[in-house]
């Protein structure tokens, strides 16, 4: 076959997969070819916008290297991530909703004790968080993981400012009580932008688009027998609540960072001036639930550990 034009090179190259012997790779194969060939015959680019998209995409790679992905932060920027997210972890009856995850998770981070402080050097409002994981039928899950990570009272993540901290901050890994309870002390987030010094940066100015998050904690729990959950609960009445720039907000997810008066906490601790508090009671999905789900979508629960962080 040759002497293609716009109208033939679609099949013709779908027809070179007819001896590709892994079903799902085929699929994915024709499916890309199909979509990607007729974005082009939509949007009809010039060679020289066509240059730049190369460009574009080559410049997001250079961006890449261990301690940031630019192709997860373009991924979750075009909704793309939360979509991924939405079809692996369909809403459940009685389930906390999952959501991305985020920029700024490390893996292997320090641990805690119940009721420790987990914010370091980070500067801002003191903030008392606990909560309880437990089954769909009110069963606590003792022993569970609860992970946690978030940005200080500016906008920054520890990350971001490991010298300036002399180490991690706003994050930390407990296990839940005998009762399924968890807390902690830490500061209060608030909203920040995702990096822009990069392509991904440069898209987002290019479609009147501004970079920001709302304020939230993020949550990473892990249970025997129940499928990984990753969410945040955002500080309902940010300013950016109803724009997250990348799509992560579900008003299941939504909580009060209640400040509160100098005086005793809810775990005894006195304190001599306000602090906010916050209250979240986690359900997880049993993981047999999860293995049906990927059995008849024929793919493995999606989920990444790579953060997008600036240099």
């Amino acid at each position: 076959m040759r002497n293609f034009d716009e109208k033939t090179i679609t099949d013709a190259v779908i027809e070179r997969f007819s001896q590709c012997s892994d079903a799902r790779t085929k699929q994915i194969s024709e499916a890309l070819v199909r979509h990607l060939h007729n974005f082009i015959r939509e949007i009809r680019p010039t060679e020289e916008e066509w240059a730049y998209g190369i460009d574009f995409l080559t410049r997001t790679g250079q961006k890449c290297d261990d301690k940031r992905q630019e192709f997860i932060l373009l991924s979750d920027v075009l909704g793309v991530s939360m979509l991924v997210d939405a079809i692996n972890h369909p809403p459940m009856k009685g389930v906390t909703e999952s959501t991305v995850f985020g920029p700024f998770y490390v893996n292997d981070p320090p641990q805690f004790e119940l009721g420790q402080n987990l914010a370091g050097n980070f500067e801002g409002d003191p903030m008392f968080i606990e909560g309880s994981v437990s089954s769909p039928d009110g069963k606590p899950l003792a022993g569970a993981s609860v992970d946690v990570w978030h940005s200080d009272g500016i906008g920054n993540y520890d990350v971001q400012q490991l010298d300036k901290l002399g180490g991690f901050a706003g994050r930390g890994l407990l296990k839940t009580d005998a009762q399924g309870r968890f807390r902690f002390w830490t500061i209060r987030p608030v909203f920040y932008p995702v990096p822009t010094d990069g392509p991904v940066g440069e898209l987002l100015r290019a479609q009147g688009r501004h970079p920001f998050r709302p304020a939230h904690v993020h949550f990473m729990l892990r249970a025997p027998g129940y499928e990984r959950l990753v969410t945040h609960v955002f500080g309902a009445g940010d300013k950016y609540i109803d724009s997250d720039a990348v799509f992560g907000v579900k008003d299941s997810l939504i909580r009060e960072y209640i400040r509160k008066p100098a005086g005793t906490a809810p775990d005894g601790t006195k304190m001599d001036k306000p602090y906010y508090y916050l209250n979240f009671d986690f359900v997880m999905r049993p993981a047999a639930a999860a293995r049906e789900r990927a059995k008849k979508s024929k793919s493995e629960p999606a989920g990444s550990t790579i953060a997008y962080v600036p240099k």
